[in-house]
Formats: structure tokens, sequence, C-alpha cells
């Protein structure tokens, strides 16, 4: 839930969502769901000679199957923030992890 936590942090503002078929598509995120399906609205196409048929697309949902990186605006970022829930998360997996029974082997 870490990183659906932080995108959803970042509703609003501008990323670049580079797909797995090499398609990189600068816009502004209006929505992300627990899948990391993007939706993406005024978007431009990074490589726009490559892909001509999408420079009329103005809005996308990009299904989080097939992303490969999100860039975004370091100052956008609140790293400190960032840090502490992901410390936060750790120690409740690694909590979870020591709280389950062993299972005994054969």
């Amino acid at each position: 839930m870490l990183f659906y936590s932080f995108f959803k942090t970042q509703v609003g503002q501008q990323v670049t969502v580079e797909l797995k078929n090499d398609l990189a598509i600068r816009g502004t995120l209006e929505s992300v769901d627990q899948f990391l399906n993007f939706k993406l609205k005024d978007i431009k196409v990074v490589d726009a000679e490559r892909y001509p048929h999408m420079l009329s697309v103005k809005n996308c949902f990009i299904r989080g199957s097939v992303v490969r990186y999100v860039q975004i605006s370091p100052h956008t970022v609140d790293t400190a923030l960032l840090q502490d829930a992901a410390r936060r998360e750790a120690q409740s997996t690694l909590q979870m992890n020591q709280s389950k029974p062993a299972t005994a082997s054969a």
C-alpha cells in the first residue's frame, strides 16, 4: 500500500509514465487506484514522431501492469515523510512475519 499511498499524494502533479512498450506519456495525474492504474489528463507523448496516432489523445487510462517507470518532480516529494512511511511498512511486515506460527516440515 506504500506506493498507492505515495501516488495518491501526487494527484494533480505532472508525471511522466514510461510503458513497457517504450511509449512515454507526460500528463497531470488525475487518479490512481490500488492496482496502480493511472488516469492522466492533458497528456503529451514524449516521442510524438514515433507515436503520431497518440497526438489527438488528451486523456488516458494506463493499466498498472504495463508501467515500467513513473517519473515525478523531486520538489513534489516529501522525502522525510516517504522514508518514515517506508520504515513503518517494513516494521509492520517484519512484525507480521514474526507473529506467524512456524510450520513443521516433515
